[in-house]
Protein backbone atom coordinates (compact mmCIF):
# COMPACT_ATOMS: atom_id res chain seq x y z
CA UNK A 1 0.00 0.00 0.00
CA UNK A 2 0.99 3.45 -0.36
CA UNK A 3 1.64 4.12 3.17
CA UNK A 4 4.06 0.91 3.59
CA UNK A 5 8.24 2.62 4.10
CA UNK A 6 11.09 0.45 4.01
CA UNK A 7 10.54 -2.16 2.07
CA UNK A 8 13.03 -4.08 0.48
CA UNK A 9 13.26 -3.42 -3.11
CA UNK A 10 13.72 -5.62 -6.11
CA UNK A 11 15.64 -4.43 -9.01
CA UNK A 12 14.83 -6.87 -11.63
CA UNK A 13 17.21 -7.20 -14.73
CA UNK A 14 15.14 -9.53 -16.53
CA UNK A 15 15.59 -12.43 -14.06
CA UNK A 16 13.33 -15.47 -14.08
CA UNK A 17 13.51 -15.38 -10.23
CA UNK A 18 12.73 -12.24 -9.49
CA UNK A 19 9.22 -12.47 -8.28
CA UNK A 20 10.74 -15.62 -6.36
CA UNK A 21 13.05 -13.17 -4.47
CA UNK A 22 10.29 -10.74 -3.40
CA UNK A 23 8.46 -13.78 -1.99
CA UNK A 24 11.09 -14.90 -0.24
CA UNK A 25 11.68 -11.55 1.42
CA UNK A 26 8.14 -11.97 2.18
CA UNK A 27 8.06 -14.93 3.64
CA UNK A 28 10.31 -13.36 6.72
CA UNK A 29 7.47 -11.36 7.31
CA UNK A 30 9.10 -7.57 5.77
CA UNK A 31 7.87 -6.23 2.87
CA UNK A 32 9.37 -6.28 -0.94
CA UNK A 33 8.79 -4.42 -4.41
CA UNK A 34 9.96 -5.13 -7.48
CA UNK A 35 11.27 -2.22 -10.29
CA UNK A 36 12.53 -1.98 -13.23
CA UNK A 37 16.55 -2.19 -13.48
CA UNK A 38 16.47 1.44 -14.72
CA UNK A 39 14.08 2.99 -11.88
CA UNK A 40 15.74 6.55 -11.22
CA UNK A 41 17.54 7.38 -7.89
CA UNK A 42 15.02 9.59 -7.07
CA UNK A 43 12.26 7.26 -6.88
CA UNK A 44 14.50 4.85 -4.93
CA UNK A 45 15.03 7.65 -2.42
CA UNK A 46 10.88 8.39 -2.18
CA UNK A 47 10.44 4.64 -1.59
CA UNK A 48 13.11 4.97 1.72
CA UNK A 49 14.07 1.15 1.13
CA UNK A 50 15.59 -0.05 4.02
CA UNK A 51 17.74 -2.41 1.78
CA UNK A 52 18.04 -3.26 -2.73
CA UNK A 53 18.48 -6.91 -4.16
CA UNK A 54 19.72 -6.52 -7.37
CA UNK A 55 18.01 -9.64 -9.66
CA UNK A 56 20.01 -11.91 -11.90
CA UNK A 57 19.26 -11.59 -15.29
CA UNK A 58 20.13 -13.23 -18.88
CA UNK A 59 22.83 -10.82 -19.96
CA UNK A 60 26.60 -10.11 -19.74
CA UNK A 61 27.76 -6.73 -18.52
CA UNK A 62 29.96 -6.47 -21.16
CA UNK A 63 27.04 -6.81 -23.78
CA UNK A 64 26.04 -3.38 -25.55
CA UNK A 65 23.20 -2.40 -24.21
CA UNK A 66 23.04 -4.44 -21.33
CA UNK A 67 21.05 -3.33 -18.38
CA UNK A 68 22.50 -1.16 -15.92
CA UNK A 69 21.45 0.13 -12.76
CA UNK A 70 21.59 4.35 -12.03
CA UNK A 71 24.75 4.47 -10.32
CA UNK A 72 24.14 6.51 -7.81
CA UNK A 73 21.92 3.59 -6.62
CA UNK A 74 25.39 3.04 -4.57
CA UNK A 75 25.35 6.35 -3.30
CA UNK A 76 22.32 6.02 -1.24
CA UNK A 77 23.49 4.73 1.75
CA UNK A 78 21.13 1.66 2.02
CA UNK A 79 22.50 -2.22 2.33
CA UNK A 80 22.48 -3.98 -1.38
CA UNK A 81 22.87 -7.69 -2.34
CA UNK A 82 23.80 -8.65 -5.79
CA UNK A 83 22.44 -11.69 -6.87
CA UNK A 84 24.41 -13.68 -10.19
CA UNK A 85 24.24 -11.10 -12.60
CA UNK A 86 23.88 -8.21 -9.71
CA UNK A 87 26.59 -9.34 -8.19
CA UNK A 88 28.52 -9.02 -11.50
CA UNK A 89 27.09 -5.57 -11.90
CA UNK A 90 27.99 -4.67 -7.88
CA UNK A 91 31.95 -5.71 -9.11
CA UNK A 92 31.31 -3.82 -12.46
CA UNK A 93 30.22 -0.32 -11.33
CA UNK A 94 32.04 -0.03 -8.78
CA UNK A 95 35.32 -0.46 -10.35
CA UNK A 96 36.04 -4.51 -10.38
CA UNK A 97 36.64 -6.62 -13.04
CA UNK A 98 34.07 -9.44 -14.43
CA UNK A 99 35.19 -11.71 -17.46
CA UNK A 100 34.03 -14.93 -19.41
CA UNK A 101 35.00 -18.04 -17.16
CA UNK A 102 36.89 -20.60 -18.76
CA UNK A 103 34.34 -23.21 -17.55
CA UNK A 104 30.52 -21.79 -17.18
CA UNK A 105 29.19 -22.90 -13.88
CA UNK A 106 25.67 -24.18 -13.75
CA UNK A 107 23.66 -26.34 -10.80
CA UNK A 108 24.90 -27.89 -8.10
CA UNK A 109 28.40 -26.09 -7.05
CA UNK A 110 29.87 -26.17 -2.84
CA UNK A 111 30.32 -23.03 -1.13
CA UNK A 112 33.01 -22.52 1.47
CA UNK A 113 32.71 -19.12 2.85
CA UNK A 114 35.40 -17.47 4.58
CA UNK A 115 35.99 -14.37 7.50
CA UNK A 116 33.25 -13.23 9.62
CA UNK A 117 30.85 -11.55 7.43
CA UNK A 118 27.10 -11.53 8.38
CA UNK A 119 25.47 -12.36 5.73
CA UNK A 120 26.75 -16.16 6.50
CA UNK A 121 26.07 -16.43 9.74
CA UNK A 122 24.44 -19.86 11.13
CA UNK A 123 25.50 -20.98 7.22
CA UNK A 124 27.14 -24.39 7.17
CA UNK A 125 30.45 -24.32 4.90
CA UNK A 126 31.06 -25.89 3.01
CA UNK A 127 27.30 -25.20 1.54
CA UNK A 128 25.51 -26.73 -1.36
CA UNK A 129 24.68 -23.52 -3.67
CA UNK A 130 22.64 -23.19 -7.15
CA UNK A 131 25.36 -21.54 -9.94
CA UNK A 132 23.60 -20.33 -13.04
CA UNK A 133 26.21 -18.21 -14.76
CA UNK A 134 29.02 -17.85 -17.77
CA UNK A 135 30.95 -14.87 -16.48
CA UNK A 136 32.61 -14.29 -12.81
CA UNK A 137 34.21 -11.67 -10.87
CA UNK A 138 37.75 -11.92 -11.64
CA UNK A 139 38.93 -8.64 -9.57
CA UNK A 140 37.22 -7.18 -6.45
CA UNK A 141 36.12 -2.88 -6.40
CA UNK A 142 38.43 -0.83 -3.64
CA UNK A 143 36.89 -2.07 0.16
CA UNK A 144 35.55 -5.72 -0.75
CA UNK A 145 36.55 -8.67 0.15
CA UNK A 146 36.01 -12.46 -0.86
CA UNK A 147 33.57 -13.75 1.52
CA UNK A 148 32.89 -17.12 0.06
CA UNK A 149 34.12 -19.34 -2.95
CA UNK A 150 33.41 -22.62 -4.84
CA UNK A 151 35.79 -25.12 -7.20
CA UNK A 152 35.25 -22.99 -9.98
CA UNK A 153 34.92 -19.28 -8.70
CA UNK A 154 37.30 -17.82 -5.83
CA UNK A 155 34.82 -15.37 -5.89
CA UNK A 156 31.56 -17.05 -5.24
CA UNK A 157 30.38 -14.35 -2.73
CA UNK A 158 31.83 -10.86 -1.77
CA UNK A 159 31.44 -8.33 0.47
CA UNK A 160 32.22 -4.94 1.66
CA UNK A 161 30.77 -4.81 5.30
CA UNK A 162 32.11 -1.01 5.59
CA UNK A 163 28.88 -0.14 3.31
CA UNK A 164 27.16 -2.93 3.76
CA UNK A 165 27.39 -4.38 0.03
CA UNK A 166 27.21 -7.75 -0.84
CA UNK A 167 27.44 -10.31 -3.91
CA UNK A 168 26.56 -13.74 -4.27
CA UNK A 169 27.40 -15.47 -7.80
CA UNK A 170 24.62 -18.17 -7.26
CA UNK A 171 20.69 -18.66 -6.53
CA UNK A 172 19.66 -18.46 -2.71
CA UNK A 173 16.12 -17.73 -3.96
CA UNK A 174 15.82 -21.46 -5.34
CA UNK A 175 15.35 -24.57 -3.45
CA UNK A 176 18.37 -25.86 -4.54
CA UNK A 177 20.57 -23.30 -2.29
CA UNK A 178 18.72 -25.32 0.96
CA UNK A 179 20.13 -22.57 3.06
CA UNK A 180 18.81 -19.49 0.91
CA UNK A 181 16.18 -18.31 2.96
CA UNK A 182 18.75 -18.14 6.02
CA UNK A 183 21.11 -16.03 3.80
CA UNK A 184 18.41 -13.61 3.59
CA UNK A 185 17.11 -13.45 7.11
CA UNK A 186 20.82 -12.13 7.65
CA UNK A 187 20.64 -10.16 5.14
CA UNK A 188 17.05 -8.47 5.65
CA UNK A 189 16.58 -8.75 9.37
CA UNK A 190 20.32 -8.58 10.35
CA UNK A 191 21.65 -6.42 8.01
CA UNK A 192 18.75 -4.38 6.68
CA UNK A 193 17.50 -4.40 10.14
CA UNK A 194 13.90 -4.76 8.74
CA UNK A 195 11.66 -6.08 11.69
CA UNK A 196 8.93 -9.22 11.07
CA UNK A 197 5.93 -6.95 10.93
CA UNK A 198 4.42 -7.39 7.37
CA UNK A 199 1.71 -10.18 8.04
CA UNK A 200 -2.11 -10.44 6.63
CA UNK A 201 -3.37 -9.16 10.11
CA UNK A 202 -1.53 -5.98 9.29
CA UNK A 203 -2.21 -5.12 6.33
CA UNK A 204 -5.86 -6.04 6.19
CA UNK A 205 -6.19 -3.39 8.97
CA UNK A 206 -4.17 -0.49 6.81
CA UNK A 207 -6.11 -1.57 3.73
CA UNK A 208 -9.11 -1.21 5.24
CA UNK A 209 -8.26 2.22 6.77
CA UNK A 210 -6.75 3.40 3.42
CA UNK A 211 -9.90 1.97 1.22
CA UNK A 212 -12.01 3.42 4.39
CA UNK A 213 -10.34 7.02 3.27
CA UNK A 214 -10.03 6.58 -0.40
CA UNK A 215 -13.72 5.56 -1.23
CA UNK A 216 -15.35 8.21 1.65
CA UNK A 217 -19.39 7.98 1.34
CA UNK A 218 -19.25 6.86 -2.22
CA UNK A 219 -19.85 3.30 -3.95
CA UNK A 220 -17.95 0.76 -5.02
CA UNK A 221 -18.88 -1.74 -8.03
CA UNK A 222 -17.24 -5.29 -7.95
CA UNK A 223 -16.89 -8.03 -10.93
CA UNK A 224 -17.31 -11.26 -8.48
CA UNK A 225 -16.10 -14.23 -10.18
CA UNK A 226 -16.34 -16.27 -7.70
CA UNK A 227 -12.69 -17.05 -7.62
CA UNK A 228 -10.31 -16.91 -4.73
CA UNK A 229 -9.08 -13.02 -5.64
CA UNK A 230 -12.15 -11.23 -6.86
CA UNK A 231 -13.60 -12.96 -3.40
CA UNK A 232 -10.76 -11.91 -1.08
CA UNK A 233 -11.26 -8.36 -2.69
CA UNK A 234 -15.24 -8.23 -2.16
CA UNK A 235 -14.43 -9.44 1.25
CA UNK A 236 -11.99 -6.89 1.89
CA UNK A 237 -13.69 -3.96 0.12
CA UNK A 238 -16.90 -4.86 2.21
CA UNK A 239 -15.54 -4.89 5.20
CA UNK A 240 -14.15 -1.34 4.84
CA UNK A 241 -17.64 0.20 3.23
CA UNK A 242 -20.20 -2.04 3.82
CA UNK A 243 -23.08 -1.27 1.79
CA UNK A 244 -21.24 1.23 -0.29
CA UNK A 245 -20.08 -1.89 -2.31
CA UNK A 246 -22.50 -3.58 -4.84
CA UNK A 247 -21.39 -6.94 -6.64
CA UNK A 248 -21.57 -8.31 -9.86
CA UNK A 249 -21.94 -12.57 -10.18
CA UNK A 250 -21.84 -12.76 -14.70
CA UNK A 251 -23.11 -16.76 -14.97
CA UNK A 252 -21.35 -17.11 -17.96
CA UNK A 253 -22.29 -20.69 -18.33
CA UNK A 254 -18.35 -21.51 -18.39
CA UNK A 255 -18.39 -22.27 -14.68
CA UNK A 256 -17.66 -25.19 -12.33
CA UNK A 257 -20.04 -27.75 -11.32
CA UNK A 258 -22.16 -25.75 -8.41
CA UNK A 259 -20.36 -22.88 -8.51
CA UNK A 260 -23.12 -20.22 -9.19
CA UNK A 261 -25.36 -21.36 -6.02
CA UNK A 262 -21.67 -21.31 -4.12
CA UNK A 263 -21.22 -17.99 -4.75
CA UNK A 264 -24.12 -16.71 -3.89
CA UNK A 265 -24.50 -18.79 -0.72
CA UNK A 266 -21.19 -17.61 0.55
CA UNK A 267 -21.51 -13.94 -0.12
CA UNK A 268 -25.47 -12.78 -0.29
CA UNK A 269 -26.01 -15.28 2.66
CA UNK A 270 -23.26 -15.43 4.85
CA UNK A 271 -21.59 -11.81 4.30
CA UNK A 272 -24.93 -10.08 3.54
CA UNK A 273 -23.00 -8.46 0.72
CA UNK A 274 -25.53 -6.81 -2.23
CA UNK A 275 -25.12 -8.92 -4.97
CA UNK A 276 -26.28 -8.61 -8.39
CA UNK A 277 -26.76 -11.93 -10.18
CA UNK A 278 -26.90 -12.02 -14.27
CA UNK A 279 -27.66 -15.39 -16.07
CA UNK A 280 -25.78 -14.66 -19.43
CA UNK A 281 -24.87 -18.46 -20.14
CA UNK A 282 -26.75 -18.25 -23.41
CA UNK A 283 -25.34 -14.91 -24.22
CA UNK A 284 -21.64 -16.29 -23.73
CA UNK A 285 -22.31 -20.07 -25.97
CA UNK A 286 -24.04 -18.06 -28.46
CA UNK A 287 -21.16 -15.40 -28.88
CA UNK A 288 -18.71 -19.03 -29.07
CA UNK A 289 -20.73 -20.87 -31.45
CA UNK A 290 -18.00 -22.86 -33.68
CA UNK A 291 -15.25 -20.91 -32.66
CA UNK A 292 -11.96 -23.33 -32.03
CA UNK A 293 -9.25 -21.07 -31.34
CA UNK A 294 -7.93 -20.26 -28.26
CA UNK A 295 -7.08 -17.04 -28.08
CA UNK A 296 -10.50 -15.95 -29.77
CA UNK A 297 -12.29 -17.85 -27.41
CA UNK A 298 -10.53 -15.28 -24.33
CA UNK A 299 -11.31 -11.98 -26.36
CA UNK A 300 -15.05 -13.49 -27.29
CA UNK A 301 -15.47 -13.87 -23.47
CA UNK A 302 -13.49 -11.08 -22.10
CA UNK A 303 -15.92 -9.10 -24.86
CA UNK A 304 -18.82 -10.14 -23.68
CA UNK A 305 -18.79 -10.12 -20.23
CA UNK A 306 -17.74 -6.36 -20.63
CA UNK A 307 -20.86 -5.81 -22.54
CA UNK A 308 -22.63 -7.75 -19.70
CA UNK A 309 -21.11 -5.93 -16.86
CA UNK A 310 -21.44 -2.16 -18.53
CA UNK A 311 -25.42 -3.38 -18.80
CA UNK A 312 -25.83 -4.30 -15.10
CA UNK A 313 -23.51 -1.14 -13.97
CA UNK A 314 -25.79 1.23 -16.24
CA UNK A 315 -28.80 -0.37 -14.28
CA UNK A 316 -27.65 0.23 -10.58
CA UNK A 317 -26.74 4.04 -11.79
CA UNK A 318 -23.76 5.75 -10.86
CA UNK A 319 -20.76 4.74 -9.20
CA UNK A 320 -17.55 6.05 -8.44
CA UNK A 321 -15.08 3.20 -8.30
CA UNK A 322 -14.79 -0.35 -10.41
CA UNK A 323 -12.79 -3.07 -7.99
CA UNK A 324 -10.96 -5.63 -9.12
CA UNK A 325 -9.02 -8.76 -7.77
CA UNK A 326 -5.56 -7.59 -9.38
CA UNK A 327 -2.68 -9.29 -7.44
CA UNK A 328 1.16 -8.12 -7.77
CA UNK A 329 2.28 -11.39 -10.03
CA UNK A 330 -0.23 -9.90 -12.39
CA UNK A 331 0.74 -5.99 -12.26
CA UNK A 332 4.81 -7.11 -12.83
CA UNK A 333 3.87 -9.04 -16.10
CA UNK A 334 1.28 -6.73 -17.25
CA UNK A 335 4.58 -3.16 -17.09
CA UNK A 336 6.78 -5.40 -18.27
CA UNK A 337 9.44 -4.79 -15.64
CA UNK A 338 12.54 -5.54 -16.87
CA UNK A 339 12.07 -3.13 -19.62
CA UNK A 340 12.17 -6.05 -22.23
CA UNK A 341 10.17 -7.60 -25.04
CA UNK A 342 8.52 -10.48 -23.65
CA UNK A 343 6.03 -12.94 -25.68
CA UNK A 344 2.63 -13.19 -24.84
CA UNK A 345 1.37 -16.50 -24.06
CA UNK A 346 -2.00 -15.72 -23.37
CA UNK A 347 -3.73 -12.66 -22.98
CA UNK A 348 -4.93 -11.58 -19.34
CA UNK A 349 -8.55 -11.06 -18.29
CA UNK A 350 -7.78 -8.93 -15.53
CA UNK A 351 -5.40 -6.20 -16.03
CA UNK A 352 -6.80 -3.45 -17.96
CA UNK A 353 -9.43 -5.73 -18.89
CA UNK A 354 -12.38 -3.38 -18.31
CA UNK A 355 -12.31 -0.42 -20.57
CA UNK A 356 -12.35 3.24 -19.52
CA UNK A 357 -15.10 4.39 -20.72
CA UNK A 358 -17.40 3.40 -17.60
CA UNK A 359 -15.70 6.23 -15.98
CA UNK A 360 -14.83 4.83 -12.35
CA UNK A 361 -11.68 5.19 -10.69
CA UNK A 362 -9.92 1.70 -10.17
CA UNK A 363 -9.85 0.06 -6.67
CA UNK A 364 -7.76 -2.61 -6.42
CA UNK A 365 -6.70 -3.68 -2.76
CA UNK A 366 -4.81 -7.06 -3.64
CA UNK A 367 -2.46 -5.36 -6.51
CA UNK A 368 0.36 -6.04 -3.96
CA UNK A 369 -0.06 -9.66 -2.89
CA UNK A 370 1.02 -12.78 -4.16
CA UNK A 371 -1.58 -15.29 -4.58
CA UNK A 372 -0.58 -17.27 -1.21
CA UNK A 373 -1.12 -14.40 0.71
CA UNK A 374 -4.11 -13.88 -0.69
CA UNK A 375 -5.50 -16.68 0.50
CA UNK A 376 -3.77 -16.01 3.66
CA UNK A 377 -5.80 -12.39 3.67
CA UNK A 378 -9.30 -14.23 2.91
CA UNK A 379 -8.64 -16.69 6.09
CA UNK A 380 -7.64 -13.43 8.27
CA UNK A 381 -11.37 -12.12 6.81
CA UNK A 382 -13.54 -14.85 7.55
CA UNK A 383 -14.07 -16.47 4.24
CA UNK A 384 -14.93 -19.75 4.09
CA UNK A 385 -12.14 -22.43 2.80
CA UNK A 386 -14.34 -23.46 0.25
CA UNK A 387 -13.57 -20.18 -0.95
CA UNK A 388 -9.80 -19.13 -0.29
CA UNK A 389 -8.67 -22.83 -0.70
CA UNK A 390 -9.83 -23.52 -3.55
CA UNK A 391 -6.90 -23.96 -6.69
CA UNK A 392 -6.73 -21.27 -9.14
CA UNK A 393 -9.66 -21.05 -12.07
CA UNK A 394 -8.60 -19.25 -15.40
CA UNK A 395 -10.64 -16.16 -16.03
CA UNK A 396 -12.36 -16.96 -18.90
CA UNK A 397 -13.50 -20.50 -16.95
CA UNK A 398 -14.20 -23.82 -18.49
CA UNK A 399 -13.97 -22.44 -21.97
CA UNK A 400 -9.86 -22.75 -21.97
CA UNK A 401 -10.74 -26.19 -20.97
CA UNK A 402 -13.38 -27.18 -23.31
CA UNK A 403 -10.53 -27.90 -25.83
CA UNK A 404 -12.11 -26.67 -29.30
CA UNK A 405 -15.57 -25.86 -30.07
CA UNK A 406 -17.84 -25.01 -26.88
CA UNK A 407 -21.49 -25.72 -26.86
CA UNK A 408 -23.50 -26.57 -23.66
CA UNK A 409 -23.18 -30.19 -23.80
CA UNK A 410 -19.25 -30.95 -24.05
CA UNK A 411 -19.40 -28.44 -20.67
CA UNK A 412 -21.68 -30.25 -18.83
CA UNK A 413 -19.92 -33.21 -19.43
CA UNK A 414 -16.80 -31.33 -18.75
CA UNK A 415 -18.12 -30.06 -15.46
CA UNK A 416 -19.46 -33.74 -14.41
CA UNK A 417 -15.58 -35.24 -15.20
CA UNK A 418 -13.77 -32.33 -12.86
CA UNK A 419 -16.46 -32.61 -10.24
CA UNK A 420 -15.74 -36.17 -10.41
CA UNK A 421 -11.62 -35.40 -10.36
CA UNK A 422 -11.75 -33.27 -7.58
CA UNK A 423 -14.65 -35.23 -5.47
CA UNK A 424 -11.73 -37.91 -5.48
CA UNK A 425 -8.60 -35.74 -4.57
CA UNK A 426 -10.60 -34.33 -1.48
CA UNK A 427 -11.78 -38.24 -0.70
CA UNK A 428 -7.61 -39.15 -0.47
CA UNK A 429 -6.64 -35.63 1.51
CA UNK A 430 -4.60 -34.49 -1.35
CA UNK A 431 -6.76 -31.26 -2.40
CA UNK A 432 -4.36 -29.05 -0.26
CA UNK A 433 -1.03 -31.07 -1.47
CA UNK A 434 -1.94 -29.67 -5.11
CA UNK A 435 -1.56 -26.43 -6.78
CA UNK A 436 -3.96 -26.74 -9.31
CA UNK A 437 -5.86 -29.94 -10.37
CA UNK A 438 -8.19 -29.92 -13.40
CA UNK A 439 -9.95 -31.69 -16.23
CA UNK A 440 -9.66 -30.95 -20.33
CA UNK A 441 -12.32 -32.14 -22.56
CA UNK A 442 -10.32 -32.68 -25.76
CA UNK A 443 -11.58 -32.29 -29.24
CA UNK A 444 -10.84 -36.09 -30.11
CA UNK A 445 -12.95 -39.05 -30.01
CA UNK A 446 -12.48 -42.09 -29.16
CA UNK A 447 -13.09 -46.09 -30.15
CA UNK A 448 -13.94 -48.04 -26.72
CA UNK A 449 -16.33 -50.42 -25.34
CA UNK A 450 -18.88 -49.92 -22.85
CA UNK A 451 -21.53 -52.44 -22.18
CA UNK A 452 -20.95 -54.90 -25.04
CA UNK A 453 -21.37 -52.15 -27.02
CA UNK A 454 -18.91 -50.24 -29.14
CA UNK A 455 -18.85 -46.48 -28.22
CA UNK A 456 -17.30 -43.57 -30.45
CA UNK A 457 -16.76 -40.66 -27.72
CA UNK A 458 -15.03 -38.69 -26.67
CA UNK A 459 -11.36 -37.91 -24.23
CA UNK A 460 -10.77 -36.48 -21.43
CA UNK A 461 -6.70 -35.25 -19.76
CA UNK A 462 -6.68 -34.97 -15.88
CA UNK A 463 -3.82 -32.51 -14.74
CA UNK A 464 -2.30 -31.47 -11.62
CA UNK A 465 0.55 -29.89 -11.06
CA UNK A 466 2.23 -28.22 -8.13
CA UNK A 467 4.12 -24.85 -8.25
CA UNK A 468 4.33 -21.98 -5.95
CA UNK A 469 3.91 -19.04 -8.37
CA UNK A 470 2.78 -20.51 -11.95
CA UNK A 471 5.99 -19.30 -13.69
CA UNK A 472 6.84 -23.31 -13.42
CA UNK A 473 5.01 -26.18 -12.67
CA UNK A 474 5.57 -30.22 -12.04
CA UNK A 475 2.82 -32.60 -12.31
CA UNK A 476 1.67 -34.55 -9.14
CA UNK A 477 2.92 -37.93 -8.72
CA UNK A 478 -0.39 -39.86 -8.12
CA UNK A 479 -0.89 -43.19 -6.18
CA UNK A 480 -1.95 -44.98 -9.08
CA UNK A 481 -4.63 -46.81 -7.80
CA UNK A 482 -6.14 -43.36 -7.23
CA UNK A 483 -6.09 -42.55 -11.19
CA UNK A 484 -7.50 -45.92 -11.45
CA UNK A 485 -10.79 -44.88 -8.95
CA UNK A 486 -11.09 -41.91 -11.36
CA UNK A 487 -10.95 -43.04 -14.55
CA UNK A 488 -13.53 -45.70 -13.51
CA UNK A 489 -16.09 -43.48 -12.25
CA UNK A 490 -15.29 -41.03 -15.18
CA UNK A 491 -16.47 -43.31 -17.89
CA UNK A 492 -18.87 -45.22 -15.97
CA UNK A 493 -20.74 -41.75 -14.70
CA UNK A 494 -20.17 -39.41 -17.56
CA UNK A 495 -21.90 -39.35 -20.69
CA UNK A 496 -19.64 -39.37 -23.94
CA UNK A 497 -16.45 -40.10 -22.37
CA UNK A 498 -15.15 -43.33 -22.87
CA UNK A 499 -11.27 -42.55 -22.40
CA UNK A 500 -9.31 -40.57 -19.36
CA UNK A 501 -5.52 -39.72 -20.08
CA UNK A 502 -2.93 -38.45 -17.18
CA UNK A 503 -0.99 -35.36 -18.52
CA UNK A 504 3.03 -35.38 -17.27
CA UNK A 505 3.82 -32.10 -18.53
CA UNK A 506 5.79 -29.76 -17.23
CA UNK A 507 5.39 -25.91 -17.12
CA UNK A 508 7.66 -25.02 -19.31
CA UNK A 509 7.70 -26.72 -22.00
CA UNK A 510 3.90 -27.00 -21.68
CA UNK A 511 1.35 -24.73 -19.95
CA UNK A 512 -0.46 -25.38 -16.34
CA UNK A 513 -3.89 -25.00 -18.67
CA UNK A 514 -4.28 -26.59 -21.94
CA UNK A 515 -4.85 -23.06 -23.75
Amino acid sequence: MQGIRDPIVVLDFGAQYSKLIARRVRELNAYSVITPYNITVQELREMAPAGIILSGGPSSVHQPGAPQPDPEIFALGVPVLGICYGAQLLAHCLGGRVARADKREYGIAHLAHEGDTPLFEAVNSPTPVWMSHGDRIEALPTGFAAAGHTENSPYAAVADPARHFYGVQFHPEVVHTPEGMRLFQNFVHTICGCDASWNMESFSEDAIEEIKTRVGSRKVLCALSGGVDSSVAAALIHRAVGDQLTCVFVNNGLLRKGEPDLVQRVFSDNFHVNLVYVDAEKRFLDALAGVSDPERKRKIIGAVFIDVFEEEAHKLGHLDFLAQGTLYPDVIESVSPSGGPSATIKSHHNVGGLPEKMNMALLEPLRELFKDEVRALGRELGLPDEIVGRHPFPGPGLGVRCVGEITRERLDTLRDADAIFIEEIRAAGLYDDIWQALVCLLPVKSVGVQGDERSYEEVCSLRAVNSTDAMTADWYRFPPELLQRVSNRICNEVAHINRVLYDITSKPPGTIEWE
